[in-house]
């Protein structure tokens, strides 16, 4: 008989936030994961690219240190020690999740990969196991794009390219995201000659139009930066790799050539890899888990968060999207997921954060008021001499509720904060106005965006 549990947890990422409830209300729970402890973010996404972002900022910072009369040279960069120190973090961290785990009492920890075989059944290692709720938290998987000839060719991804020893001597990046923006920023700090091929118009194309226009120039300045083109085969030649580009408008085709190529065109759901469709679950035309805003998939008890559902990619998302699914499944209750106050960043350089919804979205649904306000124009962003950054607001004209926020420029992930704290609170920009904010300081750029309301 296969063995039973009140809940089965798959993935030990986002998914951990439903161990430790289920655990706490002395339930049976059993965590199937086939490694590494923690998913994708603190093993392969946003916590060993960020240990690589910080040290690609302080490169640049220092190269531009001339604009306020530092003349600093950078003598050597050691990337081998800045790729091991990024993967001994992540060592150390697996480890002390590994003791975490084990000390759990009430947990059954299945290691390996699960596949269901009926609606609430599954198969880990040879054993079958079944649950009277199931929590699918198995993120997802790097998507390369069906270009002739990249099969054929070595790549990297966000994955295989954090075992690198050495640093490429140029690299072709295909996809200008967040993901391609920000490993651009990185090999480029690093020395790497780098070429970003975008298929859109312009890169980070969930962001403000102003935004990533001001990214693309600030790039621009460091390598070659090509927007609006499909890339039409990828060949491997004697020593480099040679990409062959059209653009869209002119219909113009040219060779890009690099010893290395990077694939950053997006993510997939791996809900795939457990064959879902033996549940009855739903899955939609991108391969995501249809869930509804209880998290909770097609099949009563069977619930979905983070990128296995494909709603909100991001790790902070996915940890509140798992601890309601918790207590619904726990409880009874029926809350529901609010993204409106849902902030993200892009720890490119210049760096970029955004809160609530696109400036386009909002005056579909409001009469709106727009607040623009420069990083020079606060105290703090002309001593720093940031002559390029600037914050954006925006709120709904009759009732000053806050709709959006948006900025690019140094410390743009802490700033947003202050705004994404206020939307969660029903905030209105009249709230933003009142806080009390030290002067000089670079929070003044958020109220000075509020208080330049207008209608445009």
């Amino acid at each position: 008989m296969p063995g039973k549990y009140d809940a089965v947890v798959v993935g030990s990422g986002s998914g951990m936030f439903v161990v430790y409830e289920a655990v706490f209300r002395g339930l049976s729970v059993a965590l199937v994961d086939k490694g590494p402890l923690g998913g994708t973010c603190p093993n392969l996404g946003c916590i060993p690219s960020k240990m690589l972002m910080f040290p690609a900022d302080r490169i640049v910072e220092i190269q531009e240190a001339r604009k306020l009369g530092v003349e600093a040279d950078i003598r050597t960069i050691d990337f081998p020690f800045i790729m091991q120190r990024m993967r001994h973090s992540v060592e150390e961290a697996q480890r002390q999740m590994g003791e975490a785990i084990s000390e759990l009492r009430g947990l059954s920890f299945r290691e390996g990969e699960g596949h269901f075989v009926g609606e609430y059944e599954m198969e880990v290692g040879g054993d079958r196991i079944r649950g009277d709720r199931f929590f699918i938290a198995t993120g997802s998987r790097p998507y390369a794009p069906p270009i002739p000839g990249l099969d054929s060719t070595e790549y990297l991804t966000t994955e295989t390219l954090l075992q690198l020893n050495s640093v490429p001597r140029s690299m072709a990046i295909i996809g200008g995201g967040y993901i391609g923006v920000e490993y651009a920023h990185f090999f480029a700090a690093m020395g790497t000659s780098v070429a970003l091929l975008e298929s859109t118009e312009r890169l980070v194309p969930g962001e403000e139009p102003e935004l990533a226009a001001l990214l693309k120039n600030a790039l621009s300045k460091r390598m070659q930066v090509l927007t609006n083109v499909d890339i039409e085969e990828v060949a491997k030649e004697e020593r480099d790799v040679r990409l062959l580009v059209k653009e869209k408008c002119s219909g113009g085709r040219f060779a890009v050539m690099a010893d290395t190529v990077m694939v950053a065109t997006g993510r997939r759901s791996n809900a795939d890899l457990l064959e879902v469709e033996k549940t009855g679950v739903g899955i939609d035309e991108r391969g995501f888990v249809k869930v509804n805003g209880s998290m909770e998939t097609s099949m009563p008890g069977i619930y979905a968060v983070g990128d296995a559902n494909g709603r909100y990619m991001f790790r902070h998302i996915a940890n509140l999207e798992a601890s309601l699914a918790a207590r619904n499944a726990f409880t009874g209750q029926n809350e529901t997921m609010d993204y409106s106050a849902a902030p993200h960043a892009v720890y490119s350089y210049p760096q970029i954060a955004a809160v609530g919804l696109t400036a386009a979205e909002a005056a579909r649904e409001h009469n709106v008021l727009i607040g623009r306000a420069r990083y020079a124009d606060s105290a703090t962003g002309e001593a720093m001499m940031e002559t390029d950054g600037f914050a954006k607001a925006i709120v709904d004209r009759d009732t000053h509720a806050i709709l959006d926020f948006h900025v690019i420029g140094p410390h743009a992930p802490s700033l947003v904060q202050e705004v994404t704290n206020a939307m969660a609170s029903g905030g209105h920009a009249d709230e933003i106005a009142k806080g009390v904010h030290i002067h000089p300081a670079l929070p003044e750029l958020v109220q000075a965006a509020f208080r330049n309301l207008s209608a445009e």
